[in-house]
């Protein structure tokens, strides 16, 4: 991934030497990390809404909301993948790397996989 904003799942107040959360919906914050040229270029973090009015479509809507192209996940159910095909934003699988710099790392260097349907959580995994 040369260019975009990618986010990712995190725990406590997350960042690029934060902590990856093991189910999105039920992260702290996402961190969202600007790419240019390969590149790092910016860190910022917004707070999750988590699973209230609305569901599993909320944290979609709130990432398509700050133009995220990409999500780093270690886990995630079917409805809320549907949802983030809808708008646009490819997902990726990482399930064993707690930290969240080197998956980015991998994300940019295109060595992340995107999730397969049969990789899906049942939900509160």
């Amino acid at each position: 991934m040369k260019n975009g904003r990618i986010a990712i799942p995190s725990m406590d107040n997350g960042g690029l030497d934060g902590q990856r959360a093991g189910h999105f919906g039920h992260c702290d914050v996402f961190t969202l990390v600007d790419v240019e040229e390969g590149k790092i270029k910016a860190v910022s973090t917004i707070q999750n809404h988590g699973h209230v009015q609305g569901g599993c479509m909320v944290p979609v809507n709130l990432l398509s909301d700050h133009n995220v192209n990409a999500l780093i996940v270690g886990g995630i159910g079917m409805r809320p993948l549907m949802g983030f095909r809808q708008v646009g934003i490819d997902v990726y699988h990482d399930a064993v790397r707690p930290d969240i710099r080197p998956v980015v790392e991998d994300l940019i260097a295109g060595q992340l996989p995107v999730i397969s349907d049969d990789q899906v959580c049942g939900g509160g995994h």
